[in-house]
């Protein structure tokens, strides 16, 4: 076994240069001579390989370093390319790509995808010596699943391009799917005749456990407090985590993973459809536990996968696991059962707290989702989990997601502008306290709204004292209920055209966080009028100038 020796993140290139480098790397040390052999030198024959990624909360990047590690390992030199980087007549130049794309909204490519996603839709272009293969990552749950995966597989087949290996569409456990696409991928491109040789990765003898995903770590939950006044049609709850000796690092920007619990009144009435008792032993991930525990802990009781519905006979829609019980009179055996149900996935919540003002802590802005659908009251499973149950539980699994594509700038002193309504405030907190704990001179504009003043204004308390701070120099506020007509954040934003485009113009960094169907796709709108209006622009040119905010990662979104 060999050692792979991997390009520290403190050296100084940037994360695609140190991909190239680490399968640069690893390409020459696979190819270490066996005994009595002449030496491996610099001049081994590395396959170039392109890995285009587009990503919306930084999943796809993650998966794109880890293919580019992992094609190192197989002889090739692979670059990371971020599609916001990449132009059509640029595409030919890379022989072996492999494109990685999110999916989120109405079917929607991720921001820095847009350009390219329209420019390949609607153009003509030659990508006849191109060979590719497309992951795409989705959300079952929403109509238009893997759309903009499926758009791109589509444009490349359309201009002449070669399909290496069939398109796979992820759902949101979506580990074993990629990594199966990307072994099946990398050996049709067949960079070498040999096998890979086995190696291990150097790690230091006492490091410390690593949360994520698959390891969540039970962290504590210190406190949850509802944000809302007497009087509100929400439930919006501060939720605070103690993050103290799980080595866990995150950044303003950044999401949390919580893996939620399903609501036992729900397990309840779910067992009771089967006429089971709950005590009946089941397979999960982690090896036979009662049905009860099982359903509670390890599968998801939402949306019935087809497997479910072929199992009860149930043709007609349906929205949940319950809803198809209810539909038959067919009762499954609980293994039969289970073996029909997706393993529970972690929600994903962006973070509103900065770690340099709560250092052994991280917090968060949650909606609580309650409704009521053909005359059952639902729940959202992690809101309500958060909401009613985690605190007396004492622990709830988290993990960091990093999302390097939503971040205050680097730079102190230039201004920023945030819109968040409702819980999109949840980042914008973050980044106050971090500009206010680096004592950034650059100028804070935030737009903020909700239904009442009286009962919906999220952290009243704190936003007013970094106002009376000189922190907040602006802060907008739209309460759409507390006057006839309906006020909303791209309301106060086209009020405040000519001040926000000056902001622009001196450097601005423009964010938005919140519904990507509706709210983010008005405050663009909002955004291109206001341009056009101050900046007296026509159509045309207000596109362009908020395109050059984009490519200059000025204009940052987290929708969602």
């Amino acid at each position: 076994m060999s050692t792979i020796p991997q390009i520290p993140d403190s050296a100084p290139f940037s994360p695609e240069q140190r991909a190239w480098l680490n399968g640069f790397l690893a390409g020459i040390f696979n190819r270490a001579p066996v005994a009595g052999s002449q030496p491996a030198t610099l001049t081994a024959q590395l396959t170039p390989l392109t890995i285009l990624f587009a990503s919306q909360t930084g999943t796809s990047e993650a998966l794109a370093k880890q293919a580019a590690k992992e094609a190192g390992k197989r002889g090739f030199a692979p670059a990371i390319l971020d599609m916001a980087e990449v132009s059509a007549e640029q595409l030919p130049n890379h022989a072996n790509l492999l494109v990685i794309t999110s999916t989120y909204g109405d079917g929607e490519p991720p921001d820095t995808a847009k350009a390219l996603h329209t420019v390949l839709r609607e153009g003509s272009h030659a990508f006849a010596g191109l060979r590719y293969s497309v992951c795409a990552l989705g959300d079952t749950n929403y109509t238009l699943f893997c759309q903009a995966g499926k758009d791109f597989d589509a444009y490349f087949e359309k201009h002449g391009a070669t399909r290496i290996s069939p398109r796979t569409d992820c759902d949101v456990d979506y580990e074993a799917p990629f990594n199966a696409w990307l072994d099946t991928t990398l050996n049709a491109l067949g960079a070498s005749s040999a096998a890979p040789v086995p190696v291990t990765e150097a790690s230091p003898p006492s490091a410390p456990v690593a949360y994520d995903k698959k390891n969540p770590f039970p962290a504590p939950v210190l406190a949850i407090r509802n944000l809302n006044g007497p009087g509100s049609a929400k439930e919006v709850n501060h939720v605070e985590f103690d993050l103290t000796g799980s080595g866990l690092v995150y950044e303003a920007g950044d999401a949390l993973g919580v893996i939620p619990q399903n609501c036992p009144d729900l397990v309840s009435a779910i067992i009771a459809s089967l006429d089971c008792d709950g005590e009946e032993a089941v397979p999960t991930p982690v090896g036979e536990l009662p049905l009860r525990t099982a359903l509670t802990v390890h599968y998801e009781l939402g949306k019935p996968a087809p497997a479910l519905l072929e199992l009860l006979n149930v043709t007609t829609p349906v929205h949940h696991v319950l809803d198809a019980l209810h539909a038959t009179a067919t009762k499954p055996a609980p293994s039969a059962f289970v073996a029909t149900l997706k393993k529970i996935q972690p929600r994903l919540y962006s973070i509103s707290s900065s770690p340099k003002a709560h250092p052994t802590q991280v917090h968060l802005t949650v909606g609580a989702v309650r409704y009521e659908l053909n005359g059952l009251p639902r729940k959202g499973v992690c809101s309500t989990f958060l909401a009613e149950r985690a605190l007396a539980h004492g622990t709830a699994g988290i993990f960091v997601h990093s999302n390097k594509a939503f971040r205050p700038p680097a730079d102190l002193n230039a201004p920023i502008i945030m819109v968040g309504p409702g819980t999109g405030i949840a980042p914008f907190r973050a980044f106050l306290e971090e500009r206010a704990a680096t004592q950034a001179p650059g100028k804070n504009w935030l737009f903020f709204g909700d239904q009442k003043a009286s009962s919906d204004f999220l952290y009243q308390n704190e936003l007013t004292a970094l106002q009376s701070a000189g922190v907040l120099t602006r802060l907008d506020l739209a309460f759409s209920r507390d006057q006839p007509e309906k006020i909303y954040v791209q309301t106060k934003m086209l009020a405040a055209a000519d001040e926000l485009y000056a902001w622009l113009e001196q450097g601005a960094y423009f964010y938005v966080c919140g519904d990507a169907s509706r709210m983010a796709k008005d405050v663009d709108a909002a955004l291109h009028k206001a341009i056009e209006l101050a900046g007296k622009k026509s159509p045309e040119e207000a596109t362009a100038y908020v395109q050059s905010l984009k490519t200059a990662k000025r204009y940052q979104r987290d929708v969602y």
